[in-house]
């Protein structure tokens, strides 16, 4: 056991006394396949050794106690009156809503969650919340649900309370994970492959701008409606009905003028990140890093460019590693306006990078940014149940 689940565990039995079951739930990375997810497209996640630690037990009360240790927050509320809240307790009670509308009867319990994944880093924080405690509740009351029909309850948590329309991705990666893998993972249908990911030599670095975005502002769900909006006047005039039926970006060029150009700049990006997430899963099966690096650089620039979800800072960390022989690629990584970006670096340079890195961000931002270099990891783990 890791100091960080240790010091949850401890917390807990300071609070609560008895023993509890302890779950580690993990953050994820994502290869290529940005914003992809909610528009029928491929992505390419691995869950990674980051994540939230949830110590937990029942309570033999209708009671439910959280305590926040990274925030220092406590939370009480009991099974008959779950409701929308606000900050990190809406997705923890979201998650429990959505078992009451399966017909569960919940019972009491007490909870302290923490972790060691930086909140608004791009590495899907609310994804790991979610999935720890529905996967806990799940083993406690013994419910039943499979992994991928946890992930699709936590997708929709998450469209409930916290009002955050995403797509499956970060979900499925909490939930699928598995150690040293990758997941070619295809939202429309939820078919899914699992293939090595093979970095001999390579290590995956990420780079914590320490801008904070919060999806829940709006900018997320209304990249979302352009995508909608975009599919539909192509839906209206074609026998396309998915993004995924655009064979190449130019067909969509005669709509340009009837979707507006904030519109089609999305839907372009769209289309041309499908095909570079398909080509990507082909290069990492051939183990041809350069071509794969050379894929998240454009990416990085559509979404900077088309999609603007980026920022400056993301912006100027990718243009930096541009400059490095030893960076292979990197771009900006989850939903965006802050965050991570996600290098593939020579496991010599690292060092070497890291140093550099801190010196010159600061020199430009004035704060040093956090560097961690991360491995993949098995989907959301019970620790020991109690």
């Amino acid at each position: 056991m890791n100091l960080v689940a240790s010091s949850i565990q401890k917390i807990y039995k300071d609070r609560f006394s008895e023993n509890p079951s302890l779950f580690f739930s993990p953050g994820r990375i994502n290869i290529i396949g940005e914003h992809i997810d909610y528009n029928d497209g491929f992505v390419m996640p691995a869950a990674i050794n980051k994540g939230i630690y949830y110590a937990i037990a029942l309570n033999n009360s209708n009671d439910i106690h959280f305590y926040a240790a990274d925030v220092d927050e406590y939370y009480h509320t009991t099974v008959d009156a779950i409701h929308k809240e606000d900050g990190w307790k809406n997705y923890v009670l979201s998650v429990l809503h959505q078992f009451t509308l399966l017909g569960v009867t919940l019972r009491g319990f007490n909870c302290v969650l923490g972790g060691d994944i930086p909140v608004g880093s791009g590495l899907s924080s609310s994804a790991a919340v979610e999935g720890g405690l529905a996967y806990s509740i799940n083993v406690l009351l013994q419910v039943g649900l499979n992994r991928k029909e946890l992930a699709l309850l936590c997708q929709r948590a998450e469209h409930d309370y916290p009002g955050v329309k995403c797509g499956i991705m970060d979900q499925f990666a909490n939930m699928m994970g598995k150690k040293e893998e990758v997941i070619l993972l295809d939202c429309r249908s939820l078919e899914y492959d699992y293939f090595p990911i093979q970095l001999d030599g390579w290590e995956i670095v990420l780079v914590n701008t320490k801008v904070h975005h919060s999806l829940a502002g709006g900018e997320y769900n209304k990249r979302r409606k352009n995508c909608e909006d975009g599919l539909k006047i192509l839906q209206a005039n074609t026998s396309i009905q998915s993004f995924r039926d655009v064979n190449h970006p130019d067909e969509l060029l005669p709509f340009k003028e009837a979707m507006g150009e904030e519109v089609y700049q999305r839907c372009l990006f769209v289309v041309e990140e499908i095909n570079r997430t398909q080509a990507a899963s082909a290069c990492l099966q051939q183990n041809d890093i350069a071509a794969l690096g050379k894929l998240m650089y454009a990416t990085h620039e559509g979404l900077s460019q088309l999609y603007e979800v980026s920022c400056e800072a993301l912006d100027w960390l990718v243009k930096d590693a541009q400059k490095n022989n030893a960076i292979a690629g990197a771009r900006m990584m989850g939903g965006g306006f802050g965050g991570c970006t996600i290098n593939i670096i020579q496991k010599e340079a690292v060092a070497e990078f890291t140093r550099s890195v801190l010196a010159d961000y600061e020199a430009e931002f004035g704060q040093q940014p956090e560097v961690y270099v991360v491995q993949t990891s098995d989907g959301v783990t019970a620790l020991n149940v109690v």
